[in-house]
């Protein structure tokens, strides 16, 4: 069943699926997020990692930040980081890009800054966050967590969650919900369509534009 929910969602974009989310009563898209090393839209499900200040606890193993998400994370996964410690530095770098890669993960979303990007890019590897920093994490941030609740935007994210990135922003959809948003989107993206449809064939957008469009997102009785 996953697979089919990951085809169908990496059919749409990001404003669809917001869309949708609306429409549905969840929480909205996160803005600011955007595409640091190529522009290529990501989805899938969410693997998650939360980072913390300071230097990891002496008797801890030592393990670089997001190499545990990398290991255990599908083909087609989407790593989300959460780097909301308040200091400037990289949540991501090029080591973990190359390892993404190579274990077929979609892309990385760092709720933060990442560093490295021209390297990502130039393994054609989505690394999407607030900004970009030559900054390293060494010294200064440590790996909390894998795999449990973190913070992006004003959203709580879990693992298991689903998303979708693109030049527009990020959509977050609980896994809970999968079905639902993706029923909904695809009925918003074919209206949407439509209407294009409609006006790239000489209709005056005004017309197209009317009612239809300002109640599209509007549940229907019974619905």
């Amino acid at each position: 069943m996953s697979e089919t929910f990951s085809l169908r969602l990496s059919r749409l974009d990001a404003c669809a699926v917001s869309d949708a989310l609306d429409q549905l009563g969840l929480p909205s898209s996160v803005t600011g997020l955007r595409a640091l090393s190529v522009r290529q839209r990501i989805s899938g499900q969410v693997t998650t990692v939360r980072l913390a200040a300071g230097k990891p606890l002496a008797e801890a193993s030592p393990r670089h930040l997001c190499t545990t998400a990398i290991d255990t994370s599908d083909a087609g996964a989407v790593i989300v980081v959460e780097q909301k410690t308040g200091l400037e530095c990289a949540g991501w770098g090029g080591i973990l890009s190359n390892a993404a890669r190579g274990r077929g993960i979609s892309g990385v979303i760092v709720e933060g800054l990442a560093r490295d990007v021209d390297e990502a890019a130039d393994i054609n590897f989505p690394v999407y966050g607030r900004g970009s920093t030559a900054r390293t994490a060494r010294g200064r941030i440590h790996e909390a967590e894998t795999g449990g609740p973190i913070s992006v935007g004003d959203l709580t994210v879990n693992q298991g969650d689903w998303v979708l990135a693109d030049s527009s922003g990020a959509a977050f959809i609980p896994a809970a919900s999968i079905g639902a948003v993706l029923d909904a989107a695809e009925n918003i993206a074919a209206k949407e369509a439509a209407m294009t449809k409609a006006v790239l064939g000489g209709q005056p957008v005004s017309a197209v534009m009317g009612a239809s469009y300002e109640h599209l997102l509007e549940k229907k009785p019974g619905q």
